[in-house]
């Protein structure tokens, strides 16, 4: 008979978010992991399997945390007001960012290695539900006349879903207030809606 575990999951995962995030996969050793959640090697792998394996049940407990709970929030927004509020939210947790980590998701695409196929799913599976969620709101708010008919609603997912990974990445290296704003604003003004639209 299996003995329960003896530690709940979800911190022991909090605390692996918190160790890859900070150092990246390559960089985090067993050793710290085992320092930062707290419990034995043994009972690690007993849990999680292999450093891989627990990096990638982190990386999911992150986006669900992170990105799948922003894009509830912000879905339940007016469709152009909930794009607004996606993006100003990413700003100000990028200007909060004092460790300059970045996003846990994109420092995830751009460390793995080419022939990681399950880690590679699970970060495009993320990206693809992010332009879901963009596309979803353009073609509302063109429903409505608050977000122009000008572009296909493909297209604006498409150039918000670039514009947020830019953003992201410059904010590793540059987290300056003016810099992001100034980046997403033009974004933000190519919604609105055109001369002889409804909304205009």
């Amino acid at each position: 008979m299996a003995r329960p575990r003896e530690f709940d999951e979800a911190d022991v995962l909090d605390a692996a978010v918190r160790c890859f995030w900070g150092r990246g996969y390559e960089a985090t050793s067993v050793r710290d992991l085992i320092g930062q959640t707290g419990i034995t090697g043994a009972s690690l792998y007993n849990a999680f399997g292999d450093k891989r394996a627990l990096y990638r049940k982190a990386l999911d407990h992150y986006v669900t945390g992170s990105v799948d709970d922003r894009i509830r929030r912000c879905g339940a927004l007016p469709p152009r007001e909930a794009i607004g509020a996606f993006f100003a939210e990413i700003v100000k947790r990028s200007l909060g960012d004092r460790e300059h980590k970045g996003c846990m998701l994109v420092n995830a695409a751009l460390e793995m290695a080419p022939d990681e196929a399950e880690l590679r799913a699970l970060v495009a599976g993320t990206l693809v539900r992010i332009e879901t969620f963009f596309r979803d709101r353009v073609a509302a708010g063109q429903a409505d006349g608050t977000i122009t008919q000008a572009l296909p609603a493909d297209d604006l997912a498409r150039h918000l879903l670039g514009m947020l990974m830019g953003v992201r990445v410059l904010a590793r290296v540059r987290p300056e207030r003016a810099l992001l704003e100034g980046a997403v604003a033009p974004a933000l003004a190519l919604l609105a809606p055109r001369d002889g639209e409804a909304g205009a």
